[in-house]
This record gives C-alpha cells, sequence and structure tokens, in this order.
C-alpha cells in the first residue's frame, strides 16, 4: 500500500498550527464576543476555557467527519486491516495535529490545566495514530476511535455553565448533564463491545497475522488504556447524573407536598 507521508505530515502540521492560532487568538477574541462573563474570568479560567473552546472544535470536527466516514467510506469498510489510502487517514493525521498541539498547551500551562490523565490519553492515542498512518494498517479501526469525540463537546459544555457560574440545577445544565451521559456511554462504553468483538473475529486470520506482533500488541495494549480511562470517567459522569436526577425527583416530591398542604 503506497503511503502518502508528506500529505500526512502536511495535514498535521496544518492541523497543529490551526488549533494553536485557535488557543491563542480566535477563542479569546470570540469567547469575549459571544459570552459577556468571558472578560470577568480570571487568567487561570481563561486559560482553561481556550483549551475547552479548541478542544471543542476538534471534536465537531474529527467526530461528525469520522461519523461520515464510518458510514460512507468504502476502502476502510471493505478492508477494515488493511483499507486503502482513504479520508480516514486524513481525519487520523488531523486528531494527531490536534493531540500534539493540546499536550504542548498543556505542558506549558501545567500549573493551570495540567493532568497526568490526559498526558497518558494523549501519548497512548499518538502512539497508535502513528502506527496508523506509517504503516497504512487499522485505519478504520483509528477512525472508529475517534468517534468517542462526539462526547467531548457536552463535557466542554458543562464546564463553561461551571465557569460562568450558571445554577447548579438550572435547566440548561440538566439536560446537557442528561445528554452528556447518553452520548458519552454510546461513544465511549456501548462502542467497545463491537470493537472487541471485531478484535476477536479476526484474530489468527491472516490479513490480523500480516500486521505483525508490534501492531497486534499495540492495538490491544493502546485500546485497554484508553477505554481503562473511558470507564473511570464514565462512573464519575454517571454519579453526577444519578445525583442530579436525584434532586429533580426530590424537589418535585416536594413541590407536590407543598401543593397538598395548599389544597
Amino acid at each position: 500500500m503506497e503511503i502518502n507521508t508528506k500529505l500526512f505530515i502536511s495535514v498535521i502540521c496544518t492541523s497543529f498550527f490551526t488549533f494553536q492560532l485557535l488557543f491563542y487568538f480566535v477563542s479569546y477574541w470570540f469567547s469575549a464576543k459571544v459570552s459577556p462573563g468571558f472578560n470577568s474570568l480570571s487568567f487561570e479560567k481563561k486559560i482553561e476555557w481556550n483549551s475547552r473552546v479548541v478542544s471543542t472544535c476538534h471534536s465537531l470536527v474529527v467526530g461528525i467527519f469520522g461519523l461520515y466516514i464510518f458510514l460512507f467510506d468504502e476502502p476502510t469498510k471493505t478492508d477494515p486491516l488493511w483499507g486503502g489510502p482513504s479520508l480516514a487517514n486524513v481525519n487520523i493525521a488531523i486528531a494527531s495535529g490536534y493531540l500534539i498541539s493540546d499536550l504542548s498547551i498543556m505542558i506549558l500551562y501545567w500549573k493551570v490545566i495540567g493532568d497526568k490523565f490526559f498526558i497518558i490519553h494523549h501519548c497512548a492515542s499518538l502512539y497508535a495514530y502513528y502506527l496508523v498512518l506509517k504503516n497504512g494498517v487499522l485505519v478504520y479501526i483509528g477512525n472508529y476511535r475517534l468517534l468517542a469525540e462526539l462526547s467531548s463537546p457536552f463535557v466542554n459544555q458543562r464546564w463553561f455553565f461551571e465557569a460562568l457560574k450558571y445554577p447548579k440545577f438550572s435547566k440548561a445544565i440538566v439536560i446537557n448533564g442528561i445528554l452528556m451521559t447518553v452520548v458519552f456511554f454510546v461513544v465511549r462504553i456501548a462502542s467497545m463491545l463491537p470493537h472487541y468483538g471485531f478484535m476477536y473475529s479476526v484474530y489468527g486470520t491472516e490479513p490480523y497475522k500480516r500486521l505483525g506482533v508490534l501492531i497486534q500488541l499495540s492495538w490491544v495494549i493502546s485500546c485497554v488504556v484508553l477505554d481503562v480511562m473511558n470507564v473511570m470517567w464514565m462512573i464519575k459522569i454517571s454519579k453526577g447524573c444519578i445525583k442530579v436526577i436525584s434532586h429533580i425527583k426530590q424537589e418535585k416530591a416536594k413541590n407536590s407536598l407543598q401543593n397538598g398542604k395548599l389544597d
């Protein structure tokens, strides 16, 4: 298979500089325009705000692009292990550029937004995507994993609401929280079953053997590392969602009791 290394490097570099531009310039200008509360935030909050704006932009681009590829890109669907050059490679290169950009920002502002779990997440993802782009294999799997990014806009939006001091149980926060929990579960947890089912179904086949031991092990290990973190985050999100739902039920019961007394 012909690997267009120059194209991938160009896309990665373009992606990196685009997300750097978004973080250092565009987000400041755009956020001040659309959210008056942005200007009153502390320096530390503005750094994390801009980081999450960039994260949301990246998630929407690679998530929606990835969904289109997942549904309509024939080369990767026909041969998930060794599918030929496709749009999926470009999507993975875009994601790689973002991850490098976000790592650099995280390290530069470590005291503000540094997180060891995100370092592990980004490094595991970058290693996996490097193998995909370098060897032209598992492009379908790489793009499938990128569908997980569809949950990030809801996670980031929750933080924006908190930064702007929205009431904890306001309608906007509750709706976003429920959507966040459902989407996170679908794209990061429920998606594990078909992924590992596919991995099991191809184990021992000739195309699988041709991957080589390094790629075989890297495929399993990187996915397990990422999925362990996804499960940890899902548990945390679920606890928050249960707490909100319980509060809503208590408020309804309280209102019903008060109405009963009035009657």
